[in-house]
């Protein structure tokens, strides 16, 4: 009696899964709880044991050999090489096997509880397909022997049947590439450390590279743009546009890195690149430029798992983006090297690279000196101000945005935890075909957001429990199926002759899961749309606001100079060289010529140094007037404009696709 399944408790909370909006709180409020394990804490009868299952995906598939169909039917529903596909692309596939939709219906549950499918989890259906359609066990222990013998059945599919996506959204850029008939040939990289400032980054001798100390082209004494805005008539429609790819690990196996595809709109190939030549590029650009706004890369990880890597990959795009559309650094030299360059670390190898600041070769003239305000200070005090509580609410909308967005992805009906099925799987990972390439403890960029440990650790447990404990436990595409499975189940009526009233309302569940499984298509591509550009500008927003932070971290630290000291140092000089001048003791040429030869090289040092701080001043002001007011304001405006108007053209497709089922469904039978 004391451990018998107690009845769910119902709830008022409702939770809307439609729109970008909707109540965090949850149905049942003891879901996300370690405690709540649907059973009676006072009953004696023995706890339910749940059918066991693998828990790796390596577990179900070993090393044996797939069938061609596999691939071929994967292909079918991944064109953009993602690695993956909904549980709708699923669905449809197995609907060609001419399987019940029963069957199909246990298949999907089998497979995964979660509203995407790795590759290899969608080869376990498929075998699952093959056993059933064979007559045999439909279980994964079955997929799991029949693969260690290497004997994977082959389903029979008509994939000609196979129908495109309704959807009206355009499929995300592929941001990730598996490639194992013709994988990519390593670059022969060297093991130099990219934060190594050995000799040949000194003076650069005249090279044939066309760039003057790697920055353009820049002499000694050039004029700077900091008078002018900086940006061209609506340059937020002019934004340059650079994607980001993950190829895969590389290497041999104690020397293994990560590779990235670089794709620019400049009409260059792409090119491929290592983490650690971010890191040398955002060594050299910081030390280049200090006192301009400049995000963080993102960082490093021992062991680092494929979810980490994807938002690795996202964050390394979203800094490059914001570079090449910065005002002042998109024009140096050394980025447009990496972002063209084919081989960067030959590149590399052959030329000398400069790590002079750039308040070395450019100059502020009077004019532009006198567009400085005076309450500059005030004026980065006042940020100062502002930047920590606008830090932790960019973030806290980042995590909330995110959480709605899985919420909607996931479209599911929480079920009470009683009721879950015990032999749904957790969710496979899909491995690489070659193991995963051990990371540098050491890591080589800062991390990307330093965040208030109490409130963001409070949100990230709470987006990690709202996607992993209460896990999908149904969606449209799993509606569908079950909808199909009812069909067929009633399509002889019970009383033996033609039945018009019992076809009549088959017939309509059928119009019910055609239609539910188009407005899932249609929720998978708008989702993807807003995880793809809706949450990276958000993202995007609050890196704006921790690279101002960092900004002024910076100008704290590297404002400082030595003019005080060194004015007071050639007074004090000036002093003995009037008293040595005065007396005329022996020897006392030599004394003075030294003196003086102090002064005047005090005097140099002096004079660049104010220039450096009216630089920094400049800069300062550049910075906030030009790149953080535009950007924190215009972006946000581009942001609102676009979200609203996706939003409409998919509640129109949703609505029309609801109002042709009415259409489709207005002749089914009352009796």
């Amino acid at each position: 009696m004391f451990n018998a399944p107690r009845p769910a408790q119902r709830y008022a909370g409702t939770s809307s899964t439609v729109g970008f909006g909707g109540s965090f709180v949850d149905e049942n409020p003891l879901a996300n709880s370690v405690y709540d394990d649907g059973l009676d804490p006072w009953s004696a009868a023995p706890s339910p044991t749940p059918t066991p299952i693998p828990h790796n995906a390596s577990s179900v598939f070993t090393d044996a050999t797939v069938p061609n169909i596999y691939n071929a039917a994967f292909a079918a529903v991944d064109p953009a090489n993602l690695g993956e596909a909904s549980v709708n692309s699923l669905s449809r596939v197995l609907n060609t096997s001419s399987l019940p939709a029963a069957t199909i219906d246990k298949i999907v549950n089998l497979v995964s509880s979660k509203p995407r499918v790795s590759k290899l989890e969608f080869f376990v259906a498929l075998a699952l397909v093959a056993l059933a359609q064979a007559g045999k066990d439909v279980s994964i222990e079955q997929v799991a022997a029949l693969s260690s013998q290497n004997t994977l059945p082959e389903p029979a599919l008509d994939l000609s049947q196979l129908q495109p996506s309704t959807s009206a959204f355009v499929p995300p850029t592929p941001n990730y590439r598996q490639d194992s008939v013709n994988p990519i040939r390593a670059p022969a990289y060297s093991s130099d450390d990219p934060w190594n400032t050995n000799p040949r980054f000194g003076p650069p001798p005249p090279s044939a590279s066309g760039f003057d100390n790697s920055r353009g082209g820049l002499t000694n004494g050039a004029p700077s743009s900091l008078a002018g805005t900086g940006l061209p008539k609506e340059w937020w429609r002019k934004q340059e546009v650079i994607r980001v790819n993950l190829l895969g690990p590389q290497g041999f196996i104690l020397n293994r890195y990560m590779v990235y595809e670089v794709v620019t709109d400049r009409g260059s190939p792409p090119v491929q690149r290592r983490y650690s030549e971010f890191t040398f590029l955002w060594d050299v650009l910081l030390r280049r430029y200090p006192f301009r706004l400049f995000p963080a890369l993102p960082p490093k990880r021992v062991g680092a798992d494929e979810h980490f890597l994807e938002q690795r990959r996202r964050g390394l795009a979203r800094a490059l983006n914001f570079i090449v559309n910065h005002p002042i650094i998109k024009d140096d030299g050394l980025l447009t090297v990496f972002l063209t360059e084919p081989s960067f670390e030959t590149w590399r190898k052959h030329t000398s690279v400069s790590l002079d600041e750039e308040s070395v070769s450019k100059r502020v003239d009077r004019i532009e000196e006198m567009t400085i305000p005076s309450d500059l200070e005030d004026k980065l005090a006042t940020i100062r101000v502002k930047l920590n509580p606008l830090i932790d609410q960019w973030q806290r909308i980042c995590v909330l945005a995110e959480r709605i967005m899985r919420r909607r992805e996931a479209a599911a009906v929480r079920s009470p935890p009683a009721f879950r099925r015990a032999y749904l799987p957790t969710h496979f990972s899909f491995p690489n075909f070659a193991s995963s390439p051990p990371s540098s403890p050491r890591s080589t960029a800062a991390t990307a957001s330093i965040l208030s440990e109490s409130t963001s650790a409070n949100l990230r447990h709470d987006l990690i429990h709202t996607n992993d404990d209460t896990a999908v436990q149904g969606d449209l595409a799993r509606l569908t199926n079950t909808l199909r499975a009812v069909a067929e189940v009633s399509e002889n009526c019970w009383r033996g002759d033609e039945c018009e009233l019992s076809n009549g309302v088959r017939l309509g569940l059928g119009q019910v899961a055609t239609y539910a499984q188009k407005h899932s298509e249609l929720s998978e591509s708008r989702t993807r749309t807003l995880f793809d550009s809706t949450l990276e500008a958000l993202k995007a927003q609050r890196d704006l606001y921790l690279a101002t932070r960092d900004l002024l971290i910076r100008h704290d630290r590297l404002s400082i100079d030595q003019v005080e000291r060194l004015k007071k140092r050639v007074e004090l000089n000036s002093l003995k060289l009037d008293g040595i001048r005065a007396a005329q003791k022996e020897g006392w040429e030599e004394e003075v010529d030294r003196l003086t030869s102090l002064v005047e090289k005090d005097q140099a040092t002096i004079a660049a140094q104010l220039s450096r701080r009216v630089f920094i001043r400049a800069s300062m002001w550049h910075e906030l007037r030009v790149v953080l007011h535009n950007r924190e304001n215009t972006l946000v405006t581009q942001l609102v404009h676009k979200f609203s108007r996706e939003e409409r053209e998919f509640a129109e497709n949703v609505l029309n696709n609801w109002v042709s089922l009415g259409e489709a469904v207005e002749e089914m039978p009352y009796e």
